[in-house]
């Protein structure tokens, strides 16, 4: 089966294109303020209603009121809605059914108990991503740091076999390491964002092109 790739945090036209062209899956857009990857709602519409047929738009937001989640979906419609925050299971159902939307939920590996949680989602979430917890405990950011865990936790775990393929991979990838994290965790989704970028919230396209060459090659 082919690998899934998302390319997060894009914030232009071209980034996407250059991302569809090169064979990625999903492209993710970003709401949320603290980080530099974050657009507006009317710039993720726009960038939405421009986005290939070939890719679906996945909106990312950390935590969000009810009134944000409700503008976001209607304004933007996403194909899918991936939450970064502390959301919970009930909260993660209830939205799903009232937005009609698919949604997938990050959570942060800190350790083999960590991913245990993962089993709450289930009927919860469509799609569970592992990513690396902040670097700090004062990071405003709940992922696109650069971080990665270790992917050997991922191996056998009971949590993570019984998702089946609705699971993905984040946290520290880049064009140079995603296929050695394919070989080691059979990852069915893989999610870059930071490892992509000449500086921080700016996507290099070559790094983009890498990326998605070494993944569907792995």
């Amino acid at each position: 089966m082919r690998t899934l790739i998302k390319i997060c945090g894009l914030s232009t036209a071209r980034t996407i294109a250059a991302a569809a062209d090169a064979g990625a899956s999903h492209v993710g857009l970003v709401h949320f303020e603290p980080s530099p990857r974050h657009v507006s709602l009317a710039d993720a519409k726009r960038l939405r209603a421009g986005a290939p047929g070939t890719v679906k738009t996945v909106l990312l937001l950390v935590d969000p009121s009810a009134d944000l989640l409700a503008r976001a979906a209607a304004e933007i419609r996403p194909d899918i809605i991936q939450f970064h925050g502390k959301e919970s299971p009930d909260m993660l159902a209830n939205m799903r059914a009232k937005l009609g939307v698919e949604v997938w939920k990050a959570m942060a590996v800190r350790d083999a108990e960590t991913l245990g949680s993962a089993a709450n989602y289930a009927g919860a979430a469509d799609r569970i991503l592992f990513d690396a917890p902040p670097p700090s405990a004062g990071s405003t950011l709940p992922g696109g740091n650069g971080a990665r865990f270790d992917w050997n936790l991922l191996k056998g775990h009971s949590a993570v076999a019984s998702l089946g393929k609705d699971w993905g991979l984040a946290g520290g990838l880049d064009p140079a390491n995603v296929a050695e994290a394919i070989r080691a965790t059979g990852a069915p989704l893989v999610d870059a964002s930071s490892g992509l970028e000449s500086a921080a919230g700016v996507k290099d396209m070559d790094r983009i092109a890498a990326f998605c060459k070494a993944a569907l090659n792995a």
